[in-house]
């Protein structure tokens, strides 16, 4: 009896959240406006969808008040039709905001100034080659993203075999080379072979808010003296590479999943 209980909460748990992005949804309802509703951060909206977190009485009878439904009807789906909720609309910030950027919002030239900020700052070290410049700016934009659920860069990573890779790089130091900014440089490091990249310029700081260069800062200071081969493992055990698919890219809102080990939000 007691296992049919489980798993019977485990059900009504997942039910529910389907239910609770069915409404929002349907009656043009962004995460935002709802987690205000129901006093409860945005992320925890998300985890209510998915049916990972449990609603607790006072949010369930928050949600039925919201949708102006009792709560026999909050877990009815013939009812979501009759559901009419009055409240002013700008419908083109709805669109943005339910976007928001959980889709990256690519962004070159960031990426092309974060590049010439790295390198500047820790470009001369001898482990700092190709595959280590990917997985720092990707521990860039994912601790950025979490702490601030805004985009930095908003670079594509891939879920590769040696850790995320961000798609538009290539093309931005190949851009850069052209242009006389960086050098390209193969070398070996520990008798591998290394790809690693000179500056030519500085950086420009006015593509930077301070706490932007404030989280650039904390990743270079805790990861940048790590070895590819380190970092790549490091990068293996956070759960935005777990949760992707071999090939595909990386869904910038597992960040907020992580584990204590690697969450940068307080």
């Amino acid at each position: 009896m007691n296992y049919g209980i489980v798993e019977m909460n485990v059900n009504i748990d997942v039910l529910l959240g389907k239910r609770i992005q069915l409404l929002r949804k349907a009656n043009g309802v962004n995460q935002e406006t709802l987690a205000k509703a129901l006093g409860i951060a945005r992320p925890a909206v998300t985890l209510l969808e998915k049916g990972k977190r449990k609603a607790t009485p006072s949010e369930l009878v928050s949600l039925a008040n919201f949708f102006q439904l009792n709560m026999e009807e909050l877990f009815d789906e013939s009812k979501t039709h009759q559901i009419s909720i009055q409240k002013e609309r700008r419908p083109e910030k709805s669109k943005e905001e339910e976007i928001r950027t959980s889709v990256p919002q690519k962004n070159h030239d960031k990426l092309k100034q974060a590049l010439l900020y790295i390198l500047n700052k820790v470009g001369s070290k001898p482990n700092i080659g190709e595959t280590v410049i990917h997985k720092l700016l990707y521990f860039i934009d994912f601790n950025f993203y979490e702490k601030y659920e805004e985009q930095l860069i908003g670079a594509t990573y891939i879920k590769n075999k040696f850790g995320p890779t961000p798609v538009e790089f290539k093309k931005v130091v190949d851009d850069m080379a052209r242009k006389g900014e960086i050098e390209l440089v193969k070398s070996n490091y520990f008798q591998y072979p290394q790809r690693k990249y000179l500056p030519l310029i500085s950086f420009d700081l006015r593509h930077f808010k301070a706490h932007e260069i404030e989280v650039i800062n904390d990743v270079l200071n805790r990861l940048s003296d790590k070895t590819a081969a380190d970092l790549s493992e490091y990068s293996h055990r956070d759960v935005p590479w777990i949760t992707a698919e071999k090939g595909k890219p990386i869904d910038y809102e597992a960040v907020f999943y992580r584990t204590p080990e690697y969450s940068v939000r307080k």
